[in-house]
């Protein structure tokens, strides 16, 4: 089986979601959006290839909106349209963040930007703690997602949705393929002066992410052996 990990920049690796899947025997494959020559001006020209040739596909995060035609039009259209084609057709999807916005838009829904961020850990309340675990999943979003028809909302916080089943996909609103690695790296792109401006002392946020990495990893592998076996049927 292969894997399709769509990375809408050039610092969010898949992380341990990747590493899980090859467990599983997933041949991982990637591919870049914008990349990092672009990443000041990235409403450029992307062509989503060819979904036909992976049995599972995961967007995932992205520092701009879902909802941001102005800013990334010219690749965030067409790839709503591409992912809207690919649940449809019964597909599986595991989007992850700005992924499960893009879904939650393509199926019918909305994405809009939130009254409150949510930058760091957090708590979230799940219907199946079994398929999607409470946490604290690690978050960094401005956005929320209101759900398309037919979805089933199973996990939640004050602050958004945080969990979404359609057909045989899931969209989650946290990071499960965080770890210090790619933080430091989102740090380092912009992400510092974020944390200050919501009052967060980066280096620590950094340093709690060192110390919870072996407890988030072996949550992430948790979601990843639920979804495919409850929700997207590949084991």
């Amino acid at each position: 089986m292969k894997a399709l990990f769509v990375e809408h920049d050039h610092v969010s690796p898949p992380g341990p979601v990747a590493e899980r899947l090859q467990h599983h025997g997933f041949e991982i494959a990637e591919v870049v959006v914008v990349s990092e020559e672009n990443f000041k001006k990235p409403n450029i020209t992307f062509v989503p290839p060819d979904a036909s040739e992976y049995d599972l596909i995961v967007p995932l995060g992205a520092p701009w909106g879902a909802w941001d035609d102005g800013c990334i039009g010219k690749w965030l259209l067409p790839e709503v349209d591409w992912i809207r084609t690919i649940v449809e057709s019964g597909k599986p999807v595991l989007g992850i963040c700005f992924g499960g916005q893009l879904m939650a838009r393509a199926l019918g829904g909305s994405v809009a930007r939130a009254p409150q961020c949510e930058i760091g850990w957090k708590s979230i309340w799940s219907d199946q703690p079994d398929l999607v675990p409470e946490g604290p999943w690690f978050q960094f979003h401005y956005d929320q997602w209101k759900l398309p028809p037919g979805a089933r909302e199973i996990a939640r916080n004050p602050i958004a949705s945080q969990a979404f089943v359609i057909r045989n996909s899931l969209a989650v609103q946290f990071h499960p393929e965080v770890n210090a690695t790619s933080l430091k790296q989102w740090l380092d792109w912009g992400g510092r002066s974020e944390v200050t401006d919501d009052g967060q002392d980066p280096e620590i946020m950094l340093a709690q992410t060192i110390a919870y990495e072996p407890a988030a990893r072996e949550r992430t592998f948790k979601l990843v052996d639920s979804f495919l076996k409850q929700v997207a049927g590949l084991i």
